[in-house]
């Protein structure tokens, strides 16, 4: 028996995450998307892992430079979420009036972000509709103070 697709995505909803932005640069192109699916692996080696589309403009990114960097979003960035989750016109620049900086890999990242961290890649796993991104944390930046931006059951959440 197969699971209906859309069963998974309803029980999913009660998951609830972080928001952060994913962001890379190659060939004088860049981009970024609204992750949800990004967790830390292990201090000692620094590793996290992302887990992008296949299709999306972002993995083709990722792909290529074998960098990318991660900006977890504050709650009072939902804008910026909606913005880089797609909510604006594909060809649209998800940068536009924001702020960036990069750290070691040319990533860019959010400065205004609660945490920054540069990551190079270091495994390419194939998951399905998906490709996870085992990477190595080369910088950091941001001390975890604030209020994270959460998602859950398809909205915005703000922790008290």
């Amino acid at each position: 028996m197969t699971l209906d697709p859309e069963q998974l995505r309803l029980a999913m909803r009660a998951w609830s995450s972080g928001v952060t932005v994913v962001t890379a640069a190659h060939d004088g192109e860049q981009h970024g998307m609204t992750v949800s699916s990004f967790t830390s692996v292990s201090l000692e080696p620094p590793l996290i892992i992302i887990s992008l589309h296949t299709e999306s403009r972002t993995h083709r990114l990722v792909h290529a430079a074998g960098t990318f960097a991660v900006s977890i979003l504050s709650a009072d960035q939902r804008d910026i979420s909606d913005r880089f989750a797609g909510r604006a016109a594909e060809n649209e620049d998800r940068f536009r009036g924001l702020e960036t900086e990069t750290l070691v890999t040319g990533a860019p990242v959010l400065t205004g972000a609660l945490a920054r961290l540069d990551c190079r890649v270091v495994q390419v796993i194939s998951a399905g509709m998906n490709t996870i991104f085992l990477a190595e944390v080369v910088a950091a930046r941001g001390d975890g103070e604030g209020q994270p931006l959460v998602y859950h059951h398809r909205a915005y959440w703000k922790l008290t």
